[in-house]
Order: structure tokens, then C-alpha cells, then sequence
């Protein structure tokens, strides 16, 4: 081993970050078994790397015994006490064994051995790069479609997109920017495997903390979140800053964050309400854009029975469900949607309770008037309708 290779190896740990140490030891047990195989010998040898000159020693181990069975594991204590007295039986003794042409061998072997640990280096690494952004958003390069797999290049590794994890609308370009959340990171033979996802809800969450800087700096918290990635989600907000809007912040000046969000999810329809920790609002903000009426709440199992204007209940409930079944999971209550007509039905109000109704639902109407509408809305229907409620009882 020259200076050349020392400078080399030098040159490696800078560049590659693989410490020359572990280099050296990686080297001295390939050099052992290429001393083993090259001169047909089984005895217990230590090869010796010099880190300042690159000098190589071979010592063959043996172990001092009284008499002597196998001459290449075995010294006796006889001879062993010409060299020195001082050496008992079952000492080690080691002795200089390094062949006149081990220099050719030894160079092509740390050729070998510092290739491979340069790659296993590598692949650590990134393993230990993206280990640590699981859950994380991720930004990289279609590089190419496999089996309907989407290969995309994140610069150190690539990273796979599998088909259950595609949104419906997704369409993909070799060389086109995509966003994805990073949903596991698996150690393999072969190096990192990076698998992503375009539909966990998760991808929504990191997109709005990227676009609203209310989020990332914790003024604005997002309570929950329900999608069904490439048609509808739901983001219940939040902030205990009193004259912070959640939702606003959220939406932005003319809709601007919320519609860079959209783009991103190639038309994903979104529904940004404020979280509540009272769930009868939470549960009529979640059914947004629809208005509620009113929110009674079965807690043993859990349960929440909504009811809703007429002209709302197909709104409320949505095109194949969907809004109340999102609704459902962003709260985490059963939602039983009923429209005023179907509840009188099932439970016909008192003539009080009749005769108040068209008085509020005048109330509401002067609500929409003075400029008060969604969320807002929402929140007035239950509150007004829980008074009716709350007036019935005896």
C-alpha cells in the first residue's frame, strides 16, 4: 500500500463520509481470508494495516502448548521459552508469516473491499436520510411507469408509487414534478426502499402546513383531517388565538392557498371548518356546506342525529354519501341525517314548539341577509334550534 492509496482513502471519507477507520478493518479481515485462500492455510493469522504508511504484516496466532499436535495452530512452550521465559501454556505467540507477494494480493483485495463498503455506506446513509422523514412530504421526478408502479427519481434514491396509492385523477409524465407523503422507509439487501402515497391523508396535512404559514408556526393546529384523495376531503382547523380565522388563514386572500392546494391535488374538492370541542358544532361545522337545524347526540353509542332544512338533505348528505361520510370519520361520530319533515314525522313537535319555528327560520333568513352564511350559518341553525329544544322541555 502506497501513499497514493492512503491519500485515496483520505479522499473517501471526505467525500463519501465513510470513516477511513472502519475502511481499515473492513480491509484487514478481507486480507485474513484472502491469506487463507491464496496460500491454502487454515491457521489463526491477524493481518496488520499501517494508517500511517500503509505497510502490511501477517502474523500467524499459536497457542503455546506442551507438546505439539498441529504445528500451524500450536507452538511449544519449550521453544517459545528461547524467545522469551516469561510465556506460560495457553499463551498466544505471534509470528511474522507475510509472503514475499502478498503486496499484489493485499492491493487488489482493498480495491474490492473498499468498493463494496463505499456502497453499503451509501445506502446507509440514505436509509438513515429518509428513515427520518416517514410521514413527510417528499418532492421528485417521474422517471418511469413499471407495471403500473411509478418510479420516481428522489436525486440520491427513488422512490415507489404503487398503484393503490395513486389518486383516480393522477395522470403520469416521465420527467414531471410530483409531490407525494413518504408512507414507509424498508431496509433491504439491495439498499433503501422508499414506498409513497398521493392518497393518505397525511399528504393533505403537510400541504396545508407548507402553504399556510399559520399552520407551521402552530398559531393555526389542524384537529383532523378525512379524504377520499382525488374527489373530497374535509380539514377541521383550529387556533386559540381568539383573533386569528382558522378557516381564513387556511383559504387565504381570495382563495389563493387553498386553490395552490387544489391544483396540487389535480382538482380535489376541499372543505376547511373550524374544529369545536363542543361535537354538536363540530358535527354541524363537519357537514359543511350544508345548514343544520339541530344536533342531538346518543354518546354511549356514539351517535349523532343531525337534522337538516328539506331543500338541504340531499346536500347535507351528498353525492353518494360522501359528505356525511367524510363528515362521519372527521369527527368520529355516526351521523343520522334527517330532514325537518322526516323528524316531525318521526317526533311531531308541540303546537309551541310549531308555532316558534317559522319565527326562527325568519331569523335564519335574516342571518343570510346581514351577510352571515356557511360555517356561520351552521353554528346559528344549532344554536337556534337547541333553544326551541331546550323550550319544549318541561
Amino acid at each position: 500500500m502506497n501513499e497514493d492509496f492512503l491519500a485515496a482513502m483520505t479522499a473517501i471519507e471526505k467525500e463519501k463520509g465513510v470513516k477511513k477507520g472502519i475502511l481499515f478493518d473492513a480491509i484487514e479481515a478481507a486480507l485474513v481470508s484472502a491469506y487463507k485462500r491464496n496460500f491454502n492455510t487454515a491457521a489463526n493469522v491477524r493481518v496488520q494495516l499501517n494508517r500511517e504508511s500503509g505497510e502490511i504484516k501477517v502474523f500467524t496466532r499459536l497457542v503455546v502448548v506442551a507438546e505439539v499436535f498441529q504445528a500451524q495452530m500450536e507452538i511449544s512452550l519449550s521453544e517459545v521459552r528461547e524467545i522469551d521465559s516469561n510465556y506460560q501454556l495457553g499463551d498466544i505467540v505471534e509470528k511474522e508469516v507475510t509472503p514475499k507477494n502478498f503486496g499484489r494480493i493485499a492491493a487488489q483485495t482493498a480495491k474490492q473491499v473498499v468498493i463494496q463498503r463505499i456502497r453499503e455506506a451509501e445506502r446507509e446513509m440514505v436509509f438513515d436520510e429518509y428513515v427520518d422523514r416517514e410521514e413527510d412530504i417528499i418532492t421528485g421526478i417521474v422517471q418511469r411507469i413499471e407495471q403500473k408502479n411509478v418510479i420516481v427519481d428522489l436525486g440520491k434514491t427513488e422512490a415507489v408509487l404503487s398503484p393503490t396509492e395513486q389518486m383516480p385523477s393522477d395522470e403520469y409524465k416521465q420527467g414531471e414534478r410530483v409531490k407525494a407523503y413518504i408512507n414507509e422507509v424498508r431496509k433491504t439487501t439491495k439498499g433503501p426502499q422508499i414506498f409513497i402515497s398521493r392518497t393518505h391523508p397525511g399528504l393533505l396535512k403537510r400541504l396545508f402546513e407548507l402553504e399556510v404559514p399559520e399552520i407551521f408556526d402552530g398559531t393555526v393546529e389542524i384537529k383532523a383531517v378525512a379524504r377520499e384523495a382525488g374527489y373530497r376531503s374535509k380539514l377541521a382547523v383550529y387556533s386559540k388565538n381568539r383573533d386569528v380565522d382558522p378557516v381564513g388563514a387556511c383559504v387565504g386572500p381570495k382563495g389563493a392557498r387553498v386553490q395552490a392546494i387544489v391544483d396540487e391535488l389535480r382538482g380535489e374538492k376541499i372543505d376547511i371548518v373550524k374544529w369545536d370541542e363542543n361535537p354538536e358544532i363540530f358535527v354541524a361545522n363537519a357537514l359543511s356546506p350544508a345548514k343544520v337545524v339541530m344536533v342531538s347526540l346518543q354518546s354511549s353509542q356514539k351517535v349523532a342525529n343531525v337534522i337538516v332544512p328539506d331543500y338541504q338533505l340531499s346536500l347535507a348528505i351528498g353525492k353518494e354519501g360522501q359528505n356525511a361520510r367524510l363528515a362521519a370519520k372527521l369527527t368520529n361520530w355516526k351521523i343520522d341525517i334527517a330532514s325537518e319533515s322526516q323528524a316531525a314525522e318521526r317526533a311531531p313537535l308541540s303546537p309551541a314548539a310549531s308555532e316558534r319555528l317559522p319565527r326562527r327560520e325568519q331569523e335564519f333568513k335574516e342571518l343570510e341577509i346581514s351577510g352571515v352564511s356557511g360555517q356561520g350559518m351552521a353554528l346559528g341553525r344549532t344554536t337556534l334550534a337547541k333553544g326551541v329544544t331546550d323550550d319544549e322541555t318541561p
